[in-house]
């Protein structure tokens, strides 16, 4: 019996070919991974180390006070794992606690407009008091207008960077959380241009509700969209107040 054995390696241009065809298959492979789940990771480790969870939310964490108990056994949780069946485009579902069809507004303008220099979005639709996100972006729980005293809170979309446009409503809000403290947020009524000026940015879990109190001290504006974009789990919020020319 022989104790070895010798095999001729193969080295013809075919099996060249094939082992190079493999190594370049998983080169591209391990980059289109990455490019996914690169917007989702950059935005776990921007909001962890650099964003503050500053606002207490006033409803109680306990689920057995709230109906919402059983909804979520139906339509799934605010959970990374949860196979959520919610469909985010209707603006009433970002924070389910408070939806507008309990809200009571003497607001009488239907839509005005929104432009954020920095992220070349100009003359953006928000409706009053609407739902649907994929036209247009939203000003939730109707109470004060844009240059009057209180706090105008407006939801628009987000999604994966790879899949941003301006110019589409379910993507607009992509970007949002490059924005700083001191950049610039305009509001177009009728004739009337009102300027506010970032001051705070922080991100929330949908049960906090506090971002969308109203303050009568000053006139503010509050930008609310899905964090990590294109996920469901938690909310960037960009506040700003009105800048006195």
């Amino acid at each position: 019996m022989a104790l070895y054995t010798y095999k001729k390696k193969d080295n013809s241009p075919r099996k060249k070919a094939i082992n190079y065809f493999s190594y370049l298959a998983l080169v591209v492979g391990s980059f289109l991974l990455f490019w996914s789940f690169y917007p989702i990771i950059s935005s776990e480790l921007y909001s962890h180390l650099f964003l503050k969870k500053n606002f207490q939310t006033p409803i109680t964490d306990n689920e057995d006070a709230s109906a919402l108990n059983q909804a979520n056994s139906i339509l799934g949780i605010f959970n990374i794992f949860s196979n959520n069946l919610r469909d985010y485009t209707q603006a009433s579902l970002w924070f389910p606690s408070r939806p507008q069809t309990n809200s009571f507004s003497n607001v009488n303008v239907k839509e005005y407009f929104l432009s954020i220099p920095k992220l070349n979005i100009s003359d953006a639709k928000v409706v009053v008091g609407g739902e649907d996100l994929t036209k247009s972006l939203i000003h939730y729980l109707p109470q004060s207008l844009p240059g009057e005293y209180g706090n105008v809170v407006i939801f628009g979309h987000s999604t994966l960077r790879q899949l941003y446009n301006v110019k589409d409503y379910k993507t607009i809000f992509t970007y949002l959380s490059s924005l700083e403290k001191g950049d610039t947020i305009i509001i177009k009524l009728g004739d009337i241009k009102y300027y506010y000026e970032v001051f705070s940015i922080l991100i929330v879990k949908p049960s906090d509700v506090s971002v969308l109190e109203q303050k009568k001290d000053a006139s503010y504006l509050t930008l609310v969209t899905c964090e990590p974009p294109g996920t469901w789990w938690e909310r960037l919020v960009i506040k700003a107040k009105l800048k006195l020319l």
